[in-house]
């Protein structure tokens, strides 16, 4: 990271704003068919969440030896829902035909950073596997602490036979990026719900050739002077898309540039930033809870999306408010992480079952239930896969696939008419009451 460069003639960067986030509602096309019960659970004995898979320098899904491989965060079944993040490993699933898939095992033994390791991405690079992680906790802290900082894990192989695959290590974990006070705030300058600095994801550009490492973290927003009571608390809410770059294309070198866009007054946390290139236009996506938004504005939690000519923007949100996909009313916690990526002509997102039947008002309400009840209502699990239209600065939902499906680069589609999609919708967006979700910060 170059501490060196100059500060105050930044760009200035893209900014989602109050008056675009205010039209956000459910409609048509934008909201999930109700999930219900998981149908394709190929691993009941573990909490799966957070799923990424392995990409290539083009960002296209790795193909080793015939097999494609995701990894995902995980702890084992018996666990209350709840409590997962705070032991979340990173573990390794392959598959032949993106429908079956196998266990290949926890990625790490031993050596990782931070107390526990939260999402990332993956990189198969000339047959080297960079595993980008965000290191949660200080290593050594007694007690569980939330510190985060960006890090990765190289060195490691993986076999491929007919028969599977192995990856092993030894790994090499090193600290890539910590925040930097000026563009990224500190944890020791955050004064808002939580803090964040974490899920990078490996990004070139396909028009330039330039290397990003992109990441969700906060900007610096401190109280002013003359600003009134509400304007200081809506600015506690400063969630930003972050990027660093790698001037030589080295996976391991990476300096910290400022922020693509950030949500200031609007929204808190920008999870999984994420970008997908579609017809030379630059997609942004992230993931956001409805009780991360600024006081006055209300959104569900979904997938939330910017478009722009170039990499570096400007963004502007995708459908006038950035709502790309969310979940159904009488289900609004079924799914979340969600991670979109291209297929012939149509863009798929994965993300996790979870909590599919909950209607309440806040996820807080979990944790007065019975611990049996808690487990029952909590998928654990990949969601069905979401299909998804992309046109210029709109984007509609076509239908959904099995869930833990990725189809191969070649495989037709069946057709989709939207007949599952939800019609009977109110358009509006219950509000999250105050302080809610302390409990569930970590639920991404």
């Amino acid at each position: 990271m170059d501490d060196s460069r100059p500060r105050g003639d930044s760009p200035s960067r893209s900014r989602w704003t109050r008056d675009q986030a205010a039209g956000i509602e459910r409609r048509r096309g934008n909201v999930a068919p109700a999930a219900g019960d998981p149908t394709v659970d190929p691993f009941p004995d573990l909490h799966v969440w957070d799923t990424w898979l392995l990409r290539d320098r083009r960002g296209e899904i790795a193909d080793v030896d015939g097999w494609r491989l995701a990894f995902s965060l995980t702890a084992t079944a018996d666990l209350l829902p709840g409590t997962r993040h705070d032991v979340a490993a990173i573990r390794c699933f392959y598959s032949a035909d993106g429908e079956r898939w196998r266990d290949a095992g926890p990625v790490f033994d031993g050596g990782a950073l931070g107390q526990r390791q939260w999402a990332g991405s993956a990189l198969y690079d000339d047959g080297d596997v960079y595993l980008y992680y965000t290191a949660a906790g200080r290593d050594d802290a007694d007690e569980l602490t939330y510190t985060q900082r960006i890090a990765v894990a190289h060195g490691g192989a993986v076999a491929a036979t007919d028969d599977g695959v192995e990856l092993a290590g030894p790994w090499t974990h090193e600290t890539l990026l910590e925040p930097d006070g000026e563009w990224y705030e500190t944890e020791a300058q955050s004064r808002g719900m939580t803090y964040t600095f974490r899920d990078p994801w490996f990004f070139e550009d396909p028009a330039t050739g330039e290397t990003h490492l992109l990441f969700e973290a906060n900007v610096p927003a401190p109280e002013r002077e003359g600003d009134d009571a509400e304007t200081t608390e809506r600015r506690a809410f400063n969630g930003c898309v972050g990027v660093a770059a790698s001037p030589s294309g080295d996976p391991l070198s990476w300096e910290l540039r400022p922020p693509l866009v950030d949500a200031v007054e609007v929204n808190q946390e920008l999870e999984r930033p994420h970008v997908v290139v579609a017809d030379g236009r630059y997609y942004l996506f992230v993931c956001s809870h409805v009780h991360t938004f600024a006081p006055g504005v209300t959104g569900p939690d979904g997938l939330y999306g910017f478009v722009a000519d170039a990499f570096e923007g400007p963004y502007r949100p995708l459908n006038g408010t950035g709502l790309v996909a969310t979940n159904p009313p009488e289900a609004p916690y079924q799914a979340y992480s969600w991670m979109a990526f291209p297929h012939a002509e149509e863009v798929l997102v994965q993300s996790f079952l979870n909590y599919h039947d909950f209607g309440g008002d806040s996820l807080d309400a979990i944790a007065e239930l019975p611990e049996a009840e808690q487990r029952d209502r909590f998928g654990g699990t990949l969601a069905p896969t979401l299909r998804l239209a992309v046109d210029g600065d709109r984007t509609r939902l076509l239908g959904t696939l099995d869930a833990w499906r990725v189809p191969t680069p070649d495989e037709p589609l069946p057709v989709a008419d939207g007949s599952e999609l939800p019609d009977d919708l109110d358009g509006g967006v219950p509000e999250a009451k105050a302080g809610v979700g302390a409990e569930y910060l970590g639920e991404y």
